[in-house]
């Protein structure tokens, strides 16, 4: 059995920058999607509508995924469900990039790629990172968020890079062979989900954890009981309008840039810069996500993700664009490792991995509403003006619902802030 603790060190945090990779590789191929979009257009020959029916099944299929990832954590444990996800990951991989065919596309790339990739989301592994931090919880699940701002600021561009110089095909190859080289070692050598009978908390801390779940405000008997509450759907509704946001922003972000007339590379690096930004706020907000109410957090992190979405698809120069992604990108982190860490402080930890999957397929579903939305809102109106609009109005909303969630109850189980 190894230590918890070499030094100050935590062994924990091994955990959250192993996870926070694994969900930059994840959550940076289902986000990073939209440099893919036109060269796949172009090897199946069809509509804008029908490939963004694709991703947008994609979407769906990496949603459903989620409770099932998350029931397997719990009965299996998240090495089993990581590398499960690994394997699926492979042979879809493969099948994609042998084929042309529609349907065999839809079925290899929408459907099998997007439930191995769910099986190696942030779903399966928020959990782990959970059990492992009481006194940091907080800012742990921030820092493994920044995984997927990192997916977003660098693997967006360097697919663009990748494809113009190897193609499409080649680049989801390396892809996957990186998931492989990652994965399994780390899910060998570093996941345990094990936690030690204190976390990290302090010495005099220790005896007010008698246990992790007893930091449930509303107590589950089973996690069907929690869908007659009103906070779970709250932050659900929250996660669909994050979904629908940042999955029309992945996929039709860079094509609506360079269809306003931006280079490729500055549509890239500008969606790009969003993430990058996001992934140094993220280490801020984390910090302030263990002392300030949880809910209000999230309340604002949507109200200003509207008004980005509204101003980047009204930039009309490269500076412009960057500035909006800069100022967007400090409040595009958080709002998945806050709803996660509110849910846990609601529902306690016994079933945060199962309702955790069932309000990101809601996510999910989001998503795919929202590829689906933003192809046939272009085809029909010729302007990206309608999705982009809609998302703001939708940002808004939840930025409402969120604010009326119940505030943070860290106080009630013995935390220091």
């Amino acid at each position: 059995m190894k230590p918890e603790r070499v030094g100050k060190w935590y062994f924990g945090w091994n955990i959250v920058i192993v996870t926070a990779i694994i969900t930059m590789l994840t959550v940076g191929t289902r986000l990073g999607a939209s440099p893919f979009f036109k060269p796949m257009l172009e090897s199946l020959g069809v509509s804008r509508t029908v490939l963004s029916f694709i991703f947008s099944v994609s979407m769906l299929v990496y949603g459903i995924g989620m409770p099932i990832a998350g029931y397997l954590v719990s009965k299996y444990g998240t090495r089993f469900v990581l590398l499960v996800g690994v394997a699926i990951i492979t042979g879809s991989t493969i099948w994609t990039i042998c084929t042309n065919d529609v349907i065999s596309f839809t079925l290899a790339y929408g459907i099998f790629l997007s439930l191995g990739l769910s099986f190696t989301s942030p779903i399966a592994v928020t959990p782990i990172v959970s059990k492992w931090f009481t006194r940091q919880r907080g800012k742990a699940l921030f820092y493994l968020s920044t995984g997927g701002m990192g997916g977003v600021a660098f693997m967006t561009p360097a697919f663009t890079f990748m494809i113009e110089w190897f193609g499409w095909q080649t680049t989801l190859l390396l892809l996957c062979a990186l998931f492989v080289v990652l994965i399994v070692p780390s899910a060998w050598l570093i996941i345990r989900d094990d936690a030690p009978p204190n976390t990290d908390l302090l010495p005099g801390q220790a005896t007010k954890n008698k246990t992790n779940h007893a930091a449930a405000s509303i107590p589950l008997n089973k996690w069907q009981d929690a869908l007659v509450t009103l906070p779970f759907w709250q932050i659900s509704f929250g996660l669909f309008v994050c979904g629908f946001s940042m999955n029309l922003l992945g996929s039709h972000g860079v094509p609506m840039l360079t269809d306003h007339g931006f280079h490729e590379h500055t549509a890239s690096f500008g969606v790009g810069l969003i993430g990058l930004v996001a992934m140094f706020s993220s280490v801020f907000l984390g910090g302030l996500s263990d002392k300030y109410p949880k809910s209000t957090m999230l309340s604002i992190i949507y109200l200003f993700r509207g008004i980005g979405f509204l101003s980047i698809v009204l930039v009309m120069s490269s500076w412009q664009l960057y500035v909006v992604s800069a100022i967007g990108g400090l409040v595009w982190a958080g709002s998945t490792a806050l709803s996660s860490a509110i849910l846990g402080d609601i529902y306690g930890l016994r079933w945060l991995g199962v309702l955790y999957g069932w309000s990101y397929l809601i996510h999910q579903i989001g998503g795919a509403i929202g590829v689906f939305v933003a192809g046939w809102g272009y085809e029909a109106f010729g302007t990206h003006f309608f999705s982009f609009g809609l998302t703001g109005v939708l940002l808004a909303a939840a930025s409402i619902v969120c604010f009326r969630l119940p505030r943070s109850i860290s106080a009630k189980i013995g935390v220091a802030q």
